[in-house]
């Protein structure tokens, strides 16, 4: 159900979004506006983590509690506020450099812990607040400031690498479907665990892909079964088409879930042991 403007403005912050005019960024802000209006969540209930680049200002546009950190940290700064307050709805946001390369570390091990909040990844193929360099995510054949010649590189493919660390929601939109866009981040932010929305969000500077997506993209079939692990993987992995919508979903206990059992377990093992005794045992 779609929520109305007056909903969407409890969101809205006073400073307006500088990014270029026609940026994909500017769907996925309206995106998230509507899947938080559709969840009745309140903005003092959100917090919403940036990295470097374009995608970086996004917490200044929202009046959700923001936290722009530095370029590659988006994780371990959400992972500390999910930890620190685990009712708080945490988002991340990044772009393809900041969260595949120099954050990529933090990003396996994100998926992999099962961390539960949702990661946005703005993907425009390139570096564009630092004027168009490759970057992981950059295609064979887009030339950039740094491959004037086509990219020398393999293209990492985000939604395939998250399903083998372990995340256990992945989607992928477009930015131009604001509507389905803002579905598939409400589905994101109500399951529990790691969840990544991948969201193709062009770079109408230095590498415009409107045109290219919209030939690529298919929605997914009708009868597609996203808890079947190996359909996703051949789906996310397909170089012809960008399919979209939810890949992959599935079940395990989240990170904060794995730390309240290993507490009790301690607890009980050690219930009615003074310190000393436990500092003889080593059990400390």
């Amino acid at each position: 159900m779609a929520v109305s403007a007056e909903v969407r403005e409890r969101y809205k912050s006073d400073l307006k979004p500088i990014w270029c005019p026609g940026c994909g960024d500017f769907g996925v802000l309206t995106a998230t506006f509507m899947a938080l209006g559709n969840l009745g969540l309140n903005p003092e209930e959100v917090v919403i983590v940036s990295g470097i680049g374009c995608s970086g200002r996004f917490p200044a546009f929202t009046t959700a509690y923001g936290f722009h950190s530095l370029h590659g940290r988006t994780m371990p700064v959400a992972l500390g506020v999910k930890a620190a307050n685990p009712n708080l709805t945490v988002i991340a946001v990044g772009g393809d450099g900041d969260t595949l390369a120099i954050g990529g570390n933090h990003f396996m091990h994100a998926c992999r812990r099962n961390i539960n909040l949702t990661y946005l990844l703005l993907d425009n193929n390139l570096y564009a607040l630092t004027k168009g360099q490759a970057s992981p995510t950059t295609l064979p054949t887009q030339t950039t400031d740094s491959t004037p010649y086509g990219s020398y590189e393999n293209y990492v493919e985000p939604c395939g690498l998250a399903i083998l660390y372990g995340a256990t929601f992945i989607a992928r939109e477009f930015s131009a479907r604001a509507r389905k866009l803002a579905d598939v981040i409400a589905q994101a932010v109500q399951h529990p665990g790691f969840s990544l929305v991948h969201i193709l969000s062009p770079c109408v500077t230095f590498f415009d892909t409107y045109d290219l997506y919209k030939q690529q993209i298919k929605e997914l079939p009708p009868d597609y079964d996203p808890t079947d692990i190996h359909l996703a993987l051949r789906y996310s992995t397909d170089t012809e088409h960008r399919w979209v919508g939810v890949l992959f979903k599935t079940y395990k206990p989240t990170f904060e879930e794995r730390i309240q059992a290993i507490r009790e377990k301690a607890t009980q093992r050690h219930q009615g042991l003074t310190l000393q005794e436990m500092l003889n045992r080593r059990r400390v």
